[in-house]
């Protein structure tokens, strides 16, 4: 099966190095998405860009693709059930959920430069950098691709309520499902039809920590 891997903010394709050939080894299609303004060279982009390329990854998937977004890009990943209901397999949200319809992408930072840049480690120390080493963390800062603010900013809109018919699972890294569902509550996830959630034992970035096991974990949901 195809599996649409989309990393989260500051980071391209390349997050998915490791999880990959793990995937492949499982018998499955990884595909690493690139995002508009992400990695692709460009210094700005726009949400609809990056969902537009997101959705044209689904459009080519063989088959009815697994859609797999980390972090912020757990929104992403939702505007495609959103805009593609009867293409996607199955939603997986990796650390994060999704942003409510008319509230921004991710817009979590100060801007500089018309960019929102890594903001460096003090936000996320704790449960989310607790199995980054320093060599890692180093690497992680240096490969940080600051975002367009045209993404941050942008706006979710959500129009087709046949999304809440894709299954959606949950992987719950520095959180627990129990914190997980009470997050969630009575928000826009808690009206999917089929709603499941999974634990690692990770931090906040299971594809540099847990590569294997995330990848046996998507295996697993595809």
């Amino acid at each position: 099966m195809d599996i649409l891997l989309v990393a989260g903010l500051w980071l391209d394709g390349s997050a998915w190095d490791d999880v990959v050939p793990a995937l492949e080894a499982l018998g499955h299609n990884p595909v690493a998405i690139t995002l508009p303004g992400q990695g692709d060279g460009a210094t700005s982009a726009t949400l609809d860009e990056q969902v537009a390329a997101v959705l044209a990854a689904v459009d080519s998937a063989s088959g009815k693709p697994v859609v797999v977004g980390h972090s912020a890009a757990a929104t992403l990943a939702w505007l495609a059930a959103d805009a593609r209901p009867e293409k996607v397999a199955k939603v997986v949200l990796i650390g994060g959920f999704p942003a409510g319809d008319g509230k921004p992408f991710a817009d979590f930072f100060e801007t500089t430069d018309g960019a929102m840049p890594f903001p460096g480690w003090e936000p996320f120390e704790g449960p989310d950098s607790v199995d980054l080493d320093d060599e890692a963390r180093d690497r992680f800062a240096a490969r940080a691709i600051p975002v367009p603010e045209g993404v941050t900013n942008g706006v979710v809109r959500l129009t087709d309520e046949r999304r809440f018919d894709v299954p959606v699972v949950v992987v719950c890294p520095e959180f627990s499902p129990e914190q997980a569902r009470e997050w969630i509550g009575d928000g826009d996830l808690a009206r999917a039809a089929r709603l499941d959630f999974v634990d690692i034992d990770s931090g906040h970035w299971p594809m540099f920590t847990k590569p294997v096991e995330l990848a046996r974990i998507l295996a697993a949901e595809a």
